[in-house]
């Protein structure tokens, strides 16, 4: 897999390169961006290209398909020279894209308005890649989509990863093989479907602690009482809850039915108890793996962070800060609850963009994005 940097400077200006980004982006209740993490990321691959003389035309998705992207060029004016193109692959795109000059910045509209994106038709790619000379993927957290904008494209153009994709896969790639002793934290929910990254990072990593809703599965499996609280279609079995690497919560928050919060021992969870979060029992359990870990991988909040149940994530990510080890921090909600809790980003390792493919790559060592720049 090959970096956009490794092509010299010289050979970019004049270029019409097609950068596929993620900016799916999540937007508040008056149609404004409300979380630029991800665009920040991003921009770094599209302001190199700008200033080394490249004509930049980004396409990402965002939320549904018949949502636009506007809202995104509106951020992205903040940062450059971007102007925004109502079309995809179009007329419209193709007499936009004619006009840009040297350093240009443009932003297509959301490429899932097209159906022939998710089901990677020849077609659309063939499309998409005659706007441009050189495609680069940047686009790390949709690379486990077999899109044709992620897949189909590479096949047309010579093609590159950004510096978003390259620092993703060189990190999750170090995840994958830690330093010891490490220390793994994995929340979420649906055990079914993270069982077999459960097994592969119990093998791998010398401590791996179960949070979030995964953490009831356990009590259950267990035989402790759970209340109200979500459960997966599937429990862990014994071959993981006497692994000798698990840890799971010592003590629970749970909330009653009357709003009333309490924590509590696993076995002492009542019927109408609703657990919340993890206890401070646990968050001190936590501490001396963390202290003495070298290499640290967190995927996932601790708690319902979007019920206000945010303390033990943020007591997490304190100590998290506070070591030297190398640290790997990313899937699903974990940066939007680590942003909630006010803890310094840059004293918290390499945050991932990714969510499901962070896992993915975690568990293959590949995605279809990946796949298709080698």
């Amino acid at each position: 897999m090959k970096c956009i940097d490794e092509i010299p400077a010289s050979e970019l200006k004049g270029k019409r390169v097609l950068v596929r980004n993620d900016f799916n982006l999540p937007l508040d209740a008056k149609g404004n961006v409300a979380d630029v993490f991800r665009l920040k990321q991003g921009w770094k691959t599209i302001q190199y290209l700008s200033e080394r003389g490249a004509r930049v035309i980004s396409i990402s998705h965002i939320g549904r398909e018949g949502d636009s992207i506007e809202p995104v060029a509106r951020e992205m004016k903040k940062l450059g020279r971007v102007f925004f193109i109502p079309d995809i692959a179009g007329r419209v795109a193709q007499e936009a894209v004619a006009t840009m000059k040297d350093g240009d910045i443009a932003l297509l509209e959301n490429v899932r308005r097209d159906a022939r994106e998710k089901e990677n038709e020849e077609s659309f790619a063939r499309e998409l890649a005659s706007l441009a000379d050189i495609y680069v993927d940047d686009a790390f957290a949709a690379a486990h989509r077999t899109h044709a904008s992620i897949a189909g494209v590479p096949k047309f153009l010579p093609s590159y990863a950004g510096f978003l994709m390259r620092d993703e896969v060189t990190n999750i790639d170090a995840a994958r093989s830690p330093e010891h002793p490490s220390l793994a934290i994995l929340g979420g929910a649906k055990f079914e479907t993270k069982a077999p990254l459960i097994r592969l990072l119990l093998e791998k990593y010398d401590h791996l602690f179960i949070t979030g809703a995964l953490a009831n599965d356990v009590f259950k499996a267990r035989g402790l009482p759970v209340g109200r609280s979500l459960i997966s279609k599937e429990l862990p079995g014994e071959d993981i809850l006497s692994n000798p690497h698990f840890l799971a919560p010592a003590d629970v928050t749970v909330e009653r039915p009357d709003g009333q919060v309490h924590v509590k021992k696993p076995e002492e969870v009542g019927a109408e108890d609703k657990i919340v979060d993890i206890g401070p029992a646990t968050v001190a359990m936590l501490s001396t793996h963390i202290a003495n870990a070298k290499f640290i991988l967190w995927a996932g909040p601790t708690g319902m962070y979007e019920n206000g149940y945010i303390h033990y994530t943020q007591g997490i990510a304190e100590l998290i800060a506070k070591s030297d080890a190398k640290k790997v921090i990313g899937g699903g909600d974990t940066i939007a609850a680590i942003e909630a809790t006010g803890v310094p980003q840059e004293k918290l390792g390499f945050l991932s963009t990714g969510g499901g493919a962070m896992l993915e790559y975690l568990l293959k060592g590949t995605l279809p994005g990946v796949e298709a720049l080698q």
